[in-house]
C-alpha cells in the first residue's frame, strides 16, 4: 500500500509541476528591446520583440523525440536542403552587414593611421629587446 501511495504523490508532485510551468511560460509576455539604428543625424529608435527561450510545448524539432518530429512519406526524418542552408547563412551574413556602422574616410585614415603608428613603435621595441639580449649574451659568453 505504502508504494503505490508514494507513486501517487510523486505523479501528483509533477502534474503540479508541469502545470505551474505551463501557466508561467504562458503568462510571460515578449521582451521588448530597443535597438538604435547608427546614422550621421538622429537615430529613430525600432522596437523589436524579442522571443522567450523554448519550453518543452516549443521545442526544436531537433530537441523532441523521434516519434514526434515530422517524417516524409517513407517513415524517414524531413531534411533541410544543403542549398537552403547555404542560402540562409547568407542571408543573415547580409542582414550583420547592414547593422555595421561603417566609418567614414577620414575615420579610415585616422584609424590606418594609428595602426601604421602602433605597428612601428611595436618594431622598435622588438629591435630593442633583441640588440639587448644579443648584447647580454655576447657579453656572457664573452665575445
Amino acid at each position: 500500500m505504502a508504494k503505490s501511495s508514494s507513486k501517487t504523490t510523486k505523479t501528483n508532485t509533477t502534474k503540479a509541476r508541469a502545470k505551474t510551468k505551463a501557466k508561467t511560460s504562458a503568462s510571460k509576455p515578449a521582451q521588448r528591446v530597443t535597438r538604435i539604428k547608427a546614422s550621421e543625424s538622429a537615430a529613430p529608435r525600432v522596437s523589436v520583440d524579442v522571443p522567450q527561450p523554448a519550453t518543452e510545448s516549443t521545442a526544436t524539432p531537433a530537441s523532441k523525440p523521434r516519434s514526434q518530429r515530422a517524417t516524409n512519406v517513407d517513415g524517414g526524418v524531413t531534411r533541410r536542403s544543403p542549398w537552403r542552408a547555404i542560402a540562409d547563412y547568407f542571408t543573415g551574413a547580409w542582414y550583420e552587414l547592414r547593422q555595421v556602422r561603417w566609418p567614414n574616410r577620414s575615420q579610415t585614415w585616422q584609424m590606418t593611421g594609428a595602426l601604421l603608428g602602433f605597428t612601428a613603435f611595436f618594431v622598435v621595441v622588438i629591435l630593442l629587446l633583441d640588440a639587448g639580449a644579443n648584447y647580454l649574451f655576447n657579453h656572457l659568453l664573452g665575445r
